[in-house]
Order: C-alpha cells, then structure tokens, then sequence
C-alpha cells in the first residue's frame, strides 16, 4: 500500500470475469490489493489515485506469450517488412519498394514471406535478381525455417551444384542441381554468416518497438524461444542486458537458452554459466531444443514418410542422444523447451523427458512442447502422465493455403486428422498454454484465441473457396475459458510467474489487461473484434489507446 493505505490506481465501472459481484480492481506498490465491489474499496482512494472508470470494459489478467521471437520481429518491423503481404507480385512489389527506399543498403535484409504465395512455398532467386540485381538479399520466410536469397548472395557464399547440403538443412536446386533461391534449415547459415549483424543501437531501437508492439496486444510477459547464435536471427542476450541497464525493459522475460546442434552435452556447461550469471529481469533458466524442422518444407520429423517421396523428415538429434542432454538438462534444473512439429520429434522429446524422469524423477521444471502440430493418438495422454505442458500456437490451426496446398497433401487422409489436438490433450488433462511464434504468425492473443476457440480464420470475407472459413477439424475446438486462461494463466505457469501473476487475485502482481468489450458476452464467430485498450505491468500502465501511453517513449 501507499502512504496512508490509499491505492495508487483504482480500475472501475469495470467486467471482471471468474469474479462475480466485483467492478473494481485497486493496485498499489506495483501490486493488486483488492478485487471487489466499489463499495468495498471506497476507502482506498486518496488524493493521489488514479480513478480510471472503465464504463462496462472487460479487465482480465495480462497476457503472456510462452513462445516469441521479440528481437527479431522488430528487426523485421524495421527493415523489409513482408509479414503482411500476401501474394507474390505484392511480395516483390514490398521488396522493391523497400530497396528504392534504401538504396546505400549493402545487403536487402528482413523477411517474414508467406510460402503459399509460391508455387511449391519455394521462390526463385531470379525473381530477386530482377529487382536487386547488384546487392546480395537475405530474406528469411514467416517461419525462419527458410531464406530467400538472390543470385548475388549465393555468389559471395560461394554456392553452387557442387556444393553439399550440410547435415542439418538442405539446399533448394533446380533440374539442373543448381541453387534455385531458398536455404532450408541449417544451409540459412552459409549466407547469414555473411550479412552484417545489426549493431547495438538497431537493436535496442528494434526491442522497444517489439515491447510497444507486444505491450499493445495486452502482453506483459513472454519467454523468448531462442536466446543464442540460430540461423536467421540474433541473439538478444546483449540487447535485454542494455535495456535492463537504462531502465526501459517493462516486460518479465524468460530466455530460452540455444541448445547448439553441432556440440554435445559439454555446452551444458556453458548453459549453466549463462543462467548463473542472468541478470535481474532476465531469467535464463531454460533451454531451446529444436527436434525437427516444418512440414511445408518436408523437415518435420515423422513416423511415416510424406507422400510424394519426400522422406520422413529431419530429427535433429537422434534418439538417444536427445534422451541424454535432456536427462542432464533436468538434473541441472534447466527447463526443457522443444520445438516438435511432427509425430515423431513428439514422440522423440516426450521419450526424453520420459528418460530423465525415469533417472532424476519429477521436479517443478515445467518442460512443454511447443508447436505441437502432429501427434500420434498413442502419444496424446503421455503429455499429462508425464508432466508435460503442451505449448500450443493456435493461429496456425485452420485452413489457410498453407494447410490446404503445403500440408495436407503431403500427410495423408489419416495422418492430416492427428493436427493440433488441443481438445484432446485438455481432456487428458494437459497444461495448455498459448504462444504466438510471433514473428512467424502474428503475436495477437486474442486472434489465437479466435482460432483455438473456432478453428476457423480471423480474416471476416475469407475466400470461401480456399476453404479459410470451413472449420478446420471442429473436435479440436477449446471453449473461450479453456483458451483465455492457457493464454493468461497458462502460459504464467510456464513462464514460473504463476504464483505472481496470471489471475487478479489480491496479492499479485498488478499485471492486467483492459479489453474494449466483453468476449464472453460475443458470438464465438466475432472474437477476433476484440480490443485492448490498456496494458498494465507490474502496476505500471505501459500502454493507453486513448492517452497514447506507451513504454519505452
């Protein structure tokens, strides 16, 4: 409390749902003291409360994105933008525009293209050629698990045919062998090495943006997928130091350590010295396993092959070598945070941890599988028999092209019907939380929610004949209950802030949202028309639509 036990902001007239009879929220010294009536909590406002009436606004507690890539969607915010650009003649239009507006540029860099918007999800570095001919581009896709590059970028890497495809990714040819444009998984490498890293201003500049962007969307919390040298992005280990030092990281952040594909469990080492070492405001205290790759590109490990001969994918780590860095990783206290996007990388992680339960037994560390886009109905009920929370990204589980015209195809009738069974594991009684992979789809809760909740798209007047609007395996639908909390509580208990944060019960942490409506008042269908209105973290206000609040100004 304030002196004289008064609040420092009283919240009003507002909807708070899963409290019925309260209207008011109080916050003061950075925490909820009181969840009530307005009649109850009258004598907390003194001559310095901030009395905020919400006239009927919906306060939930804030979001938290158990999986995001801050760094790099500001960088993309920043440079060549293609996230929301949806075609390829849009697409080179974006780009061309972007390299006349920067023409001392020495490299085209940015990103976020939409496979579907290419035949076979796979550009050409002819088409780049045509518009930037004399600068080399590196222009990762929406889920960096791809890059586009021009003629000039595969010259100075020294790509040709003869050149192999190294272990972990696999270069894209022509008829002839030649590189056609795109470098899946680790060849990224060959050129990124190349492309000059974004100095520490650009960054800085690039992570305030991002926490604007996230703030903005009712987001006070996130746990950063990979803190650590990946292809495609930069490490932002050196980036939330600076912004912790000047005071201006209003977010509660969790850092997925990079768990290197080229070394073995001696890194652990390493890990532990990077944890021991975190900053305050910066836990590091967990770690990145990328099992597998996506199944648009064929490097999503799975059990079967894909139809049309392209294989069964890439496991990153074989079996048994998986089974050993988890069961160190978990009797070291670390956190295990997978990305399995096929049945067999589930299968693989949930053995592992499996392996490390069978040698260290169960701790609180709270190990979860992101992504979660394949699973054998045999694997379903070993998520919550083991203690494993399932770290879903709803947007990506309806019928976009991508489904229809990258996917589905090549999975087979049966298969197809195993993808994103959130229902299913809520019934077998799994921990669900909710991240957005933003920027690889948009970081927008309340559009995830939408989509858990309907399995249909955000986008009113989709083409019906692209199928966007037809329910995408309706069984799997989550009630708005079930997803709003995995997005708010949910993804707090993976993040360990639940004891603090993720409900509005007096005693917490003030981290809450201010929606302009009510969703549980709305047809399901109109979800995605939700707004937030006001984000407060740790009982400060970082975003207002109305005053212009925001932090980091």
């Amino acid at each position: 409390m304030t002196m004289g036990g008064t609040a420092d902001l009283l919240l009003t007239d507002a909807r708070l749902p899963w409290r019925p009879g309260a209207d008011t929220v109080a916050i003061a010294g950075g925490r909820i003291v009181a969840a009530g009536a307005a009649a109850e909590v009258r004598d907390l406002i003194g001559a310095g409360t901030d009395v905020r009436p919400l006239e009927g606004r919906t306060v939930i507690p804030a979001f938290q994105d158990a999986h995001v890539h801050p760094l790099t969607g500001g960088l993309e915010m920043l440079r060549c933008d293609l996230t929301d650009v949806n075609d390829r003649h849009q697409i080179l239009d974006a780009v061309a525009a972007y390299a006349a507006r920067n023409p001392g540029g020495s490299w085209i860099t940015g990103g976020g293209w939409r496979m579907d918007a290419f035949p076979g999800g796979t550009p050409l570095a002819a088409d780049l050629d045509a518009i930037v001919p004399d600068r080399p581009a590196f222009l990762p896709n929406r889920d960096h698990h791809g890059a586009w590059v021009n003629s000039r970028a595969l010259e100075l890497a020294g790509i040709t045919a003869a050149t192999p495809d190294p272990a972990d990714g696999r270069i894209e040819r022509d008829a002839s062998g030649a590189p056609s444009g795109v470098l899946h998984e680790g060849a990224m490498r060959l050129v990124q090495k190349l492309v000059p890293a974004p100095t520490l201003d650009e960054q800085v500049e690039a992570m305030l943006a991002a926490q604007r962007h996230l703030h903005a969307l009712g987001i006070t919390a996130w746990q950063d997928a990979i803190v650590g040298d990946y292809p495609g992005t930069t490490d932002p280990t050196r980036v939330y130091h600076e912004l912790i030092s000047r005071g201006v990281l209003t977010a509660r952040v969790r850092g997925c350590l990079w768990w290197r594909r080229d070394r073995g469990v001696e890194q652990l080492d390493d890990l532990l010295h990077l944890r021991a070492n975190a900053r305050p405001g910066l836990a590091l205290d967990s770690v990145k396993i990328m099992q597998d790759g996506v199944c648009e590109n064929f490097t999503a490990a799975t059990l079967a092959p894909y139809l049309g001969g392209h294989g069964t994918g890439i496991s990153f780590f074989e079996p048994g070598e998986l089974a050993e860095a988890v069961t160190r990783l978990h009797g070291a206290g670390l956190q295990v945070h997978f990305h399995t996007i096929g049945e067999r990388a589930v299968r693989e992680a949930l053995d592992a941890v499996a392996a490390a339960l069978n040698r260290h037994g169960p701790r609180d560390l709270r190990h979860h599988l992101a992504h979660i886009q394949i699973v054998h109905p045999d694997d379903v009920p070993r998520f919550a028999e083991l203690g494993v929370a399932a770290n879903m990204q709803p947007l990506w589980a309806y019928n976009d092209d991508q489904m229809t015209e990258l996917t589905v195809p090549f999975l087979g009738e049966e298969r197809a019907t195993w993808q994103y069974p959130f229902a299913a594991l809520h019934r077998h009684g799994t921990h669900l939380a909710m991240g957005s992979d933003w920027p690889v789809s948009s970081a927008d809760p309340i559009l995830g929610i939408h989509v858990a909740v309907n399995r249909t798209t955000y986008r009113p007047g989709a083409d019906p004949a692209r199928h966007a609007d037809r329910p995408f395996l309706p069984h799997q639908r989550l009630t708005l209950e079930t997803a709003l909390r995995a997005a708010t509580l949910g993804s707090a208990f993976l993040n360990h802030l639940d004891a603090r944060t993720g409900t509005l019960d007096p005693g917490k942490d003030a981290d809450l949202a201010v929606l302009d409506r009510d969703p549980f008042a709305l047809p399901p269908e109109e979800l995605h028309t939700v707004r937030v209105v006001t984000t407060v973290a740790a009982g400060r206000i970082v975003h207002d639509s109305e005053s212009g609040c925001r932090a980091g100004d």
